[in-house]
């Protein structure tokens, strides 16, 4: 039995929230493996963090943010990158990845999210310049990254959530240099995934792959990730 966390504080109003148990169960069968899931609520890891996700073989950041604690789930996050732990953050979970990974390791200290913090002095995930909330779009995926691997191809198609926000352009470069990959892009050249260089599986899509579980799709990044945790 191979244990999944999931970070997020669980509505079940919330599409991501349902699809998320269908898309891990579809990869548990066709790999013929038993998986199970917990949500992890951000709350709970404001404190003792490291001992709570110590028990999960990987870790997947949610979307719905605002999370109830957002250093909650930067400590899970942190946790998951620190400890090679495979780690998947979609949507509000990509925008926290980069926060994350922005404060403690770029060291950009002051890195916010505008929804959550606004007067911020260093706004990092920005309003999207469109809205591209519940709408399916194309992406190319960057040479020699995990994902194109993953894919088998350079150019996908998927859909977003509700989804407002994403990486500020102007410290893309900052992150790149420290490790953090832009792995795909939108067709306008909009950041939409990255990938950590140094680390099993760390990566971050701003669109929801979890949603081709309610079409009874097993997704290959899922696939992909839920494999990394049976490896770890």
């Amino acid at each position: 039995m191979y244990h999944i966390g999931l970070i997020g504080d669980y509505d079940e109003k919330v599409t991501a929230h349902v699809a998320i148990p269908r898309a891990i169960q579809l990869v548990a069968d066709e790999m013929g493996v038993r998986i199970s899931f917990e949500w992890v609520s951000t709350p709970s890891l404001n404190q003792d963090f490291e001992q709570k996700l110590s028990k999960y073989q990987a870790l997947w950041a949610v979307p719905a943010s605002p999370y109830r604690s957002m250093q909650g789930a930067l400590n899970g996050i942190r946790f998951a990158r620190e400890h090679q732990i495979p780690f998947l953050g979609t949507c509000g979970g990509f925008q926290h990845m980069i926060i994350e990974f922005a404060r403690n390791v770029v060291g950009l200290t002051e890195a916010d999210h505008a929804e959550e913090n606004p007067s911020a002095s260093l706004i990092l995930v920005a309003p999207l310049t469109c809205s591209v909330s519940e709408k399916i779009h194309s992406f190319k995926l960057t040479p020699g990254t995990k994902l194109i691997e993953i894919y088998g191809t350079n150019e996908i198609v998927e859909q977003y959530g509700i989804c407002n926000y994403g990486l500020n352009p102007e410290y893309s470069l900052r992150l790149e240099e420290a490790g953090l990959r832009i792995a795909g892009v939108g067709l306008e050249g909009e950041v939409r995934i990255m990938e950590l260089d140094q680390h099993p599986f760390f990566v971050g899509t701003l669109f929801q792959p979890e949603r081709s579980a309610l079409k009874n799709i097993v997704h290959p990044l899922i696939k992909a990730f839920l494999r990394k945790a049976i490896q770890y």
